[in-house]
């Protein structure tokens, strides 16, 4: 099968495309035809040889996680699911190999029938996102009405998730962004939108009960300036891995809560996301769309910054 490979860390361009074994299936994973594959942060992160690129055990390595495809195998005759079902889901990379291929071999409860009214591109830019975000404020934060909710990059992949999933319970929601996703921000449910470029967030804002931290430090001090804007006991849930090596201890020195958050490719909670974007409560913004061969290219862009919602790369014809 085609995928994309990377035989060391480093750069866009150590991604490559090669063909490899196509992935045998055990137990009780699918095998899946995959149409279309997310392109996420922490997988940029890893080619670089941060985020999880220690736990890679062999090269060349197939990077990726989310997927959107057709089911060629089911792990036993009369599940549910069958050979020809459309599904999406997360992938176990580093532990297998990853969604940037033809084929992919997924465990049963890291999947969920795809959304009918998605197509294949728009339901790869959900599962790893939308399970983020999912778990910061539903399972985390517990959002609620009277609740105020500050989330940090709120168009970006997660964040644009994270907006609306906030909304969605009740809260109050405070998102920064660029200029020009501002507008789009209010769209997506935000009673505030800030535009970080322009205005510092702490001057205009205060007594938030939670912070989603998308940023951490990486930038202008993001997630330390969090701090003085939660109210006494507030809570930040930092997610992006590496960018605030000292947020649990900087959060306790200042009296306020706070935890980071791993996903798990639950397929039981995309199923419950998916009802969402079948009812049109939530939706998903693809922002680019690449082919295959150009997973360099969209490395690139993701890696500049200005994405608004998800890139997808599209690996398969239907």
């Amino acid at each position: 099968m085609r995928a994309i490979v990377m035989d060391a860390t480093g750069t866009p361009d150590v991604l490559r495309t090669a063909e490899v074994d196509k992935p045998g299936k055990v137990n009780s994973e699918f095998l899946v035809k995959v149409i279309a594959a997310g392109i996420n942060p922490i997988e940029a992160k890893t080619r670089a040889g941060r985020g999880i690129s220690a736990a890679i055990a062999s090269y060349p390595a197939v990077l990726g996680n989310d997927f959107s495809g057709i089911v060629v195998e089911t792990p036993y005759e009369a599940h549910p699911i069958k050979v020809g079902d459309e599904v999406y889901g997360m992938s176990s990379f580093p532990r297998a190999t990853g969604s940037y291929a033809e084929f992919l071999a997924v465990h049963s409860l890291s999947i969920a029938r795809k959304p009918k009214s998605l197509s294949h591109v728009e339901a790869a830019g959900v599962p790893l996102a939308a399970l983020t975000a999912w778990g910061m404020v539903v399972e985390v934060a517990k959002a609620h009405e009277s609740q105020r909710i500050l989330i940090h990059a709120g168009s970006g992949g997660v964040g644009h998730f994270a907006v609306q999933f906030a909304r969605y319970f009740g809260a109050h929601v405070i998102a920064t962004g660029s200029e020009r996703n501002v507008g789009w921000l209010t769209e997506l449910g935000a009673h505030q939108a800030i535009d970080y470029t322009s205005t510092r967030f702490e001057d205009v804002v205060s007594g938030v009960d939670v912070v989603i931290d998308l940023v951490g430090n990486v930038h202008d001090d993001t997630g330390s300036r969090s701090l003085g804007v939660l109210r006494p006991g507030g809570l930040i849930i930092n997610a992006p891995t590496g960018s605030w090596p000292t947020f649990l201890d900087d959060a306790a020195s200042a009296g306020l809560r706070a935890t980071s958050y791993k996903v798990a490719g639950d397929g039981s909670t995309l199923a419950v996301i998916s009802r969402l974007l079948e009812s049109g409560d939530v939706r998903v913004f693809v922002d680019q769309v690449f082919d295959l061969d150009d997973a360099a290219a969209a490395h690139t862009a993701l890696e500049a910054g200005h994405t608004r919602g998800k890139i997808v790369l599209k690996v398969s014809d239907y």
